[in-house]
């Protein structure tokens, strides 16, 4: 009886730890989705979605418990996501846009941020990194200029 009960705990609590790996992963997950959306408005060479797709970028950190994400980690996405966000041109953005990239790889490497794959790309040219849902190159740092400009360098799963 008691290596039943005990088999019962062990479950339960197996699940409250899935389950809040899941809520922690779904966080994060959303702001991938932000970045993803940051990506996107820089390889089409349009500042004003950049900044736009920033601010929801912040509002979505901010959204994120500190015992999902350190508070050092959001802070310092925040500060990039800011920074990008009150930019006015695609050049200082994207500047800023290879801080953001590297910090949200390292989180990729930390929660499952998709049900599909991550790509890691990388662009020899401005001699950066991003991440994408797709393997298709769409650079975010030359934009339409050489929009195909990269390669994928690992995938996430």
């Amino acid at each position: 009886m008691k290596k039943y009960i005990i088999t019962a705990v062990l479950s339960v609590f197996s699940i409250i730890s899935l389950s809040a790996q899941s809520k922690k992963d779904a966080q994060v997950s959303k702001l991938y989705q932000n970045y993803i959306a940051i990506k996107a408005a820089l390889a089409s060479d349009d500042a004003d979605k950049t900044s736009k797709a920033a601010t929801e970028f912040i509002k979505t950190a901010s959204t994120i418990d500190y015992k999902q994400v350190s508070e050092g980690n959001l802070n310092v996405l925040r500060k990039d996501a800011s920074a990008i966000s009150d930019a006015k041109n695609v050049a200082a953005q994207r500047e800023t846009f290879m801080n953001l990239s590297d910090n949200m790889i390292a989180l990729t490497k930390e929660f499952k941020l998709s049900e599909k794959p991550v790509y890691v790309q990388y662009c020899p040219m401005a001699d950066a990194s991003w991440l994408s849902n797709e393997k298709q190159i769409a650079n975010p740092y030359y934009g339409k200029a050489m929009l195909t400009c990269g390669s994928v360098k690992s995938e996430i799963k």
